[in-house]
Formats: C-alpha cells, structure tokens, sequence
C-alpha cells in the first residue's frame, strides 16, 4: 500500500509539474493570438486563463498579473482598458524593471511592478525579508533578482545573482 501511495503521489507531482511547464510553453502562441487595442478582455482569459492578481488602473482600465514563477522565467502585466480591449502585453521581469525597483519602496509597489516572486525568504538574523525572482539573462543563461526587504517591508536593496535552483548553487562533489 506504501508503494502505491509513493507512486501516485510522484504521478501528482509529475503532473502538476508537467501542467505548470506546459502553461509557461503555451504563452508564445498566446501572445501571437492576441493584438493590442483589438483582442477583448475574453479574449486574454481564454489564451492566459484567470490572472493571479488584479490590478487597477486610472478611468476605469485593470491590469491582469499572470505568474509564471516559479518553474517559469517570465511574468506578464496585461492591461484591459475601460472600453474592454488590451491596450498592452508586457512581460516584465526585465532590465528596466528591475533598475526601476529603488531603496525605500514598499513591497506592493515591487509586486505590482515584477508579478509575484519565485521565492520568498524571511532572514531572520539580518531583520530582513528576500523576494526572488527568475529570470533569462540573454542569451540563455537563468538568473535571479534578489530584493532585500526591511523589517517595515520597504526595499533596501537589489541584486542580481545565480538561479538558486540552477547547477552552480547545488552542493555535491
């Protein structure tokens, strides 16, 4: 009975894994289904699903968030204006987002800007809270953007450093 309860789980876990690194590898053709200022609100459900979060937006208009982190490297923002149609798709864990995030920032700020983080860790020692996210670094190499949160959850710093899941950070010999 042990071994089947071990087996269906890991079927689970496969599964589940499986759908989520399906989800991240159906956003292309998604992104090429849907055209600003003409594809509807139903239109970005259909292709993304329901979003994570909802943001909204000045005169009526919303920002869907859509997660792809943990086992993704993207977050997209895409805002649905008052009149119903997308007016942008934007994937954001990018350069210019990251150099955006700035010391003093508070923690809503920094999701609505990045989606919601791969990881995060409380430091207790340090008084400090870390928010990871992964990311591609062109041409091919995995990232993370690290942000050190205070006590207050206001930003401190940032950084860019390893996957934390990637082959350099796993011990072993």
């Amino acid at each position: 009975m042990k071994n089947l309860t071990r087996r269906t789980h890991r079927w689970g876990l496969a599964a589940l894994l499986g759908a989520t690194l399906g989800l991240g590898a159906c956003d292309p053709q998604a992104i090429k289904e849907l055209e600003e200022g003409v594809s509807t609100e139903a239109d970005v459900v259909q292709r993304f699903g329901q979003p994570e979060r909802v943001w909204p937006e000045a005169g009526g208009a919303k920002t869907y968030e859509y997660n792809r982190q943990p086992a993704g490297l993207r977050n997209y923002m895409i805002t649905i204006g008052a009149d119903g149609k997308m007016s942008a798709l934007r994937q954001v864990l990018t350069p210019e987002n990251f150099a955006r995030v700035q010391p003093g920032q508070g923690v809503e700020d920094v999701r609505r800007m990045l989606g919601k983080p791969a990881q995060q860790l409380p430091l207790p020692l340090k008084n400090q809270t870390v928010w990871t996210w992964k990311f591609l670094e062109p041409p091919s190499e995995t990232k993370a953007f690290n942000v050190y949160f205070d006590p207050d959850m206001r930003v401190e710093r940032s950084e860019i450093g390893p996957d934390p899941d990637g082959p350099d950070m796993r011990g072993g010999g």
